[in-house]
């Protein structure tokens, strides 16, 4: 008969977390690139700004917190950032254009040579998103 040896349950291995100063490099990098695709955003009809406004606000506030304070203190893009904090809402013209523009994307996949399971999904998880977003409230 061969005896088995008895193993020690081995503790969990806990990952080591990031020294502060590269988590809040890292807080601060994705802040900075969220800002610039927003800023991207208002010259490019079909790049949003506000959803960009909104990450690059919640990766300032882990990070950055005067970056975060100007966000939400911006004149133009303040306000919707602090009624999608506050409230979760979407103004209503914010959801006409982004189901318009998703339906413009529809269309333009309809239309393409892609994969028809292509064709289908990406759609599909359009008509999700629209619908998740035209229950959000609005203010």
């Amino acid at each position: 008969m061969t005896r088995s040896a008895v193993v020690p349950a081995r503790a969990a291995v806990k990952p080591r977390a990031l020294p502060y100063h590269l988590r809040l490099l890292a807080w601060r990098a994705l802040a900075l690139a969220c800002v610039g695709l927003g800023m991207l955003g208002v010259a490019l009809p079909g790049l949003p700004t506000v959803p960009f406004l909104l990450v690059a606000a919640w990766a300032g506030g882990r990070g950055w917190p005067a970056l975060e304070v100007w966000l939400l203190n911006h004149r133009r893009h303040g306000q919707a950032i602090r009624r999608w904090r506050d409230h979760g809402a979407v103004p209503r013209r914010a959801k006409w254009t982004a189901t318009a523009m998703m339906l413009a994307s529809a269309t333009v996949l309809a239309l393409s040579a892609l994969p028809s399971w292509l064709q289908i999904a990406v759609p599909a998880f359009m008509a999700c998103v629209a619908v998740w977003l035209w229950r959000r409230p609005e203010l």
